[in-house]
């Protein structure tokens, strides 16, 4: 009883600042700005009509287009990856591992520059396909690590089963090992999905107006009049419903495909 109450405290810390930004989006702008805070002040839809009237479906509308094309090229490329690292182990798969790996250890202001310049060059800045090849680079040394270790847990007697009854490769990754590690991937795509639409210093800096996402646009509260607290708040909220709505409609095949491995 004693766990099961500290365990209810922790995530109820963690989920506190979430709560607040809930209570501070539907509070004015005057109440919001109040110290110490006015909890109990009066609500207002003040933030979500200027969030609203201020057209910010063109960057939403980015942000999925971003977040899902690069999740499903991801997931394209990372799954053959994976079982030619797992189940088909090529030599030395270990290297091939590190070297995916180190790929993350570069910080990303260190690539902006180099990255910058090319799209300028190649007339690619705010340019809404170059986003979405940047977060399929970045999203997929993540994706194959993840996959691998879901893949790592396939039977190998069911390829062999396979391969006797006459399954081409293509076939069996989609008809054999994909229905079994699909909450492996699922939690891969979720996590790559998470990642891009959260994503902020690339798409701030190679985008302007056109190709802006969520996150940019979110930004555009900050302004040299000060930080308008209730509209950040509101248009934070509506911003992480999608992100909300995919983790809650994937939660099964998330704790599925998290825990697998774990336990032999």
């Amino acid at each position: 009883m004693l766990l099961s109450l500290l365990a209810w405290v922790v995530g109820l810390l963690f989920a506190l600042p979430v709560f607040w930004m809930v209570l501070t989006s539907f509070h004015s702008e005057a109440d919001a700005a109040t110290n110490p805070p006015s909890v109990f002040a009066p609500l207002s839809l003040e933030g979500y009509r200027t969030f609203f009237g201020s057209d910010p479906w063109p960057a939403l509308l980015n942000s999925l287009t971003a977040s899902v094309l690069s999740t499903v090229l991801v997931l394209v490329l990372a799954f053959p990856a994976a079982y030619a690292l797992s189940i088909r182990p090529v030599r030395k798969w270990t290297d091939v591992m590190f070297f995916f790996l180190s790929t993350k250890m570069l910080p990303v202001v260190a690539g902006i520059l180099p990255l910058y310049l090319f799209a300028q060059k190649a007339h690619l800045l705010d340019n809404i396909w170059w986003l979405i090849l940047l977060y399929t680079t970045m999203n997929l040394p993540i994706a194959v690590w993840m996959l691998r270790s879901f893949l790592a847990e396939v039977s190998v007697e069911m390829l062999e089963a396979a391969e006797v009854d006459g399954a081409s490769l293509s076939r069996t990754l989609r008809e054999i090992v994909a229905p079994v590690v699909m909450p492996g991937i699922a939690s891969a795509a979720l996590i790559c999905f998470i990642f891009s639409w959260n994503e902020l210093l690339l798409a701030r800096v190679l985008t302007s107006t056109v190709a802006a996402t969520s996150p940019v646009y979110l930004t555009g509260f900050v302004t040299s009049q000060g930080l308008f607290l209730a509209k950040v708040c509101a248009a934070s909220l509506v911003v992480s419903l999608p992100v909300l709505a995919a983790g809650f409609a994937a939660q099964d095949k998330l704790v599925q495909g998290l825990s697998m491995g774990a336990v032999k």
